[in-house]
């Protein structure tokens, strides 16, 4: 549950940076939160894969 632990916290931690984006336009937001998203599909796709391992070991 600790893969679970990081993703929400990763998610969780961009609230902000989506605020000042969507809110208020601020452009550094905005990379801030395209830098996270990247990060979030890593980690999605780290979890994947180690599901898919422990799926297949039986």
């Amino acid at each position: 549950m600790s893969r679970f632990s990081e993703l929400k916290d990763l998610v969780l931690g961009l609230e902000g940076d989506f605020e000042k984006f969507y809110d208020k336009g601020n452009q550094a937001a905005g990379t801030r939160v395209r830098k996270g998203m990247q990060d979030l599909k890593n980690l999605a796709q780290e979890i994947r894969t180690e599901v898919q391992e422990k799926k297949n070991a039986g």
